[in-house]
């Protein structure tokens, strides 16, 4: 009895680490990176995160790509003239203590002229590198989801 179990445990410990789905680069956490599935003709994808900077002083998110799309743009929504419109931005500042999220409707990383499309179904992940000032490169794997996590509103761009 004692060896089924011993065994349950090992067989279910890399799906613990599975669901944690976070990364660390110097004092930046990057936590649950994800995408939602879209239909096989569209043009682009965004992927989202949450990036929360413990140290004492500021770091910048300067870029992204992945080697699934010829280019990678740091986005944000903005209300202009009574419309939310969808802007590429420079960079993200990350102060010390604060948490950015990037979610539908706020900062995304929106990954454009996709190369490989295998990855961009449901329970599948791809690898994208988030390079900042201070913290350097961090390769994250973002989860693609049938559907947004709860507590996001939807993303429609590029549907």
């Amino acid at each position: 009895m004692l060896n089924r179990l011993i065994l349950l445990a090992a067989l279910l410990l890399p799906v613990g680490f599975a669901q944690a789905h976070q990364y660390k680069a110097g004092d930046l956490e990057i936590a649950h990176p994800w995408s939602q599935e879209l239909p096989p003709n569209a043009p682009t994808v965004a992927a989202y995160f949450v990036i929360h900077n413990s140290g004492t002083t500021a770091d910048k998110l300067l870029s992204v790509d992945s080697p699934i799309a010829g280019k990678a743009e740091l986005h944000e929504h903005v209300m202009q003239n009574d419309l939310m419109k969808m802007q590429p931005v420079p960079v993200v500042s990350i102060a010390p203590g604060a948490t950015i999220t990037f979610a539908p409707m706020a900062y995304h990383v929106m990954l454009l002229d996709l190369k490989d499309r295998s990855l961009l179904s449901d329970g599948k992940r791809f690898p994208m590198t988030l390079h900042f000032e201070k913290a350097g490169d961090v390769t994250v794997d973002v989860a693609v989801q049938k559907k947004a996590p709860d507590g996001t509103k939807k993303h429609m761009h590029g549907q």
